[in-house]
């Protein structure tokens, strides 16, 4: 047993509590991945109304991973200080508020300012809602870890449907990102009174002090966060491109209408919701390390074919199966930092969700200039070449999955 007060650490032992804290948790993650994914299929109309080059247009988007790069290392600290259910949720007020803004802004700088607001919010919200369902899966004993991103996924499928069908009936962003905040920020305000109480190491199980274990946090442990840190970071660099590029490339280059040009979002994210809800099984069954391996060579291939062979339908399904193949590796990276020895408690997951922001903030600037200066086929090139770094670093992961009961009990 984890801890005495959490109700046991199987599936038969846990507690009404330890339920209703799941059923919350799930519900923050699929307000933070909705309320976003709203916005992104408005993108196309957003830069043709401020009249936007693809390197503006992409800048701007920039701005929202700049303003998480800056503010995620604080979030750990806000998280002890605040205890991660406060910060997941109340965080989401200033995350939906910065969304609406962006809809509203009418100007490129505005455009920016508010996302970058977006961002930094998001950036702790991150970090604090997979905190709180780290605690949520010790408390299980077992892996539920990938179904809280499959929730995040599903939330972000919602959203760019909600997103998508807006743009095609030409309802106002006002109004609709307004209803989209007012909807999902109830929700999560509402999950709050169920998310566990109590300090954030309650459902630990520490075997040696924290100084000791900071002692011996040498270069190899530092280096593997850092690996993990990489190959997160190009996962979010496939999911950012679905994000940003995929309505873009769709409606500009394949001359799709503005309800299908969504499309290429919803698969990549409907797909990857997909992977999530049996992502923990893989891993159980095959280790993380083989299930990265195998959704990398998915990524390369997909989206390779797709941008070889550049179609409506064949790019949705380039974007759906890249989805697919990225879905348990930001899990992966996150469980896998957080429970490397050698670092104090939480130190490697917000290491790891700092520096994978950096692929939500490279991957606009860097595609919108490449699309600038030769075509958007062209900078989306990147996908597959993320792929090939996942290819590259997958090393960095376990080969098999540690089951969490017996890695929380005393020794």
């Amino acid at each position: 047993m984890a801890n005495g007060t959490t109700g046991g650490t199987g599936a038969t032992g846990t507690t009404r509590t330890d339920r209703r804290a799941r059923i919350a948790v799930a519900a923050v993650f699929l307000t933070n991945g909705a309320v976003f994914s709203n916005l992104l299929p408005r993108y196309p109309e957003i830069k043709a109304s401020l009249e936007l080059s693809n390197a503006q247009l992409g800048t701007a988007v920039a701005a929202f991973p700049f303003g998480a790069l800056l503010a995620g290392l604080t979030a750990s600290t806000l998280v002890r200080r605040f205890r991660s259910s406060r910060v997941a949720t109340f965080g989401m007020v200033v995350v939906a508020v910065g969304i609406l803004l962006a809809g509203l802004a009418p100007s490129w700088g505005l455009l920016a300012a508010a996302l970058f607001v977006a961002g930094a919010a998001d950036a702790v919200v991150d970090v604090g809602q997979n905190a709180h369902a780290l605690r949520v899966q010790r408390r299980y004993g077992r892996s539920i870890f990938n179904s809280f991103h499959a929730t995040w996924s599903a939330g972000s499928v919602l959203g760019g449907l909600m997103g998508s069908a807006a743009a095609g009936l030409a309802i106002p962003l006002g109004l609709h990102l307004g209803v989209s905040a007012g909807i999902f920020v109830t929700v999560a305000l509402v999950a709050y009174r169920f998310l566990l109480p109590g300090p954030e190491d309650s459902e630990r199980e520490p075997t040696e002090s924290p100084a000791r274990v900071r002692s011996r946090a040498g270069g190899r442990a530092l280096l593997v966060v850092l690996v993990l840190g990489v190959i997160a970071s190009a996962g979010a660099l496939v999911e950012d491109s679905g994000a940003s590029w995929a309505a873009v490339y769709l409606s500009g280059s394949l001359g799709a209408a503005a309800a299908v040009a969504g499309l290429g979002f919803v698969a990549l994210q409907a797909l990857e919701f997909l992977g999530r809800v049996v992502g923990d099984r893989l891993v159980d069954r095959f280790g993380q390390r083989a299930v990265a391996r195998g959704g990398a060579t998915v990524v390369v291939v997909a989206m390779g074919l797709a941008l070889a062979f550049p179609t409506v339908p064949g790019t949705i399904v380039g974007f759906g199966l890249a989805g697919l193949g990225v879905a348990t590796l930001i899990p992966a990276a996150m469980h896998a930092a957080d429970e490397l020895p050698g670092l104090p408690t939480g130190a490697g997951l917000t290491v790891v969700s700092w520096l994978l922001r950096i692929g939500f903030l490279v991957a606009p600037p860097v595609v919108g200039l490449v699309a600038d200066a030769t075509s958007l086929r062209v900078g989306l090139l990147v996908v597959p070449l993320a792929g090939l770094v996942i290819l590259a670093g997958a090393g960095a992961l376990p080969r098999r999955a540690v089951r969490h009961a017996e890695s929380t009990k005393p020794s």
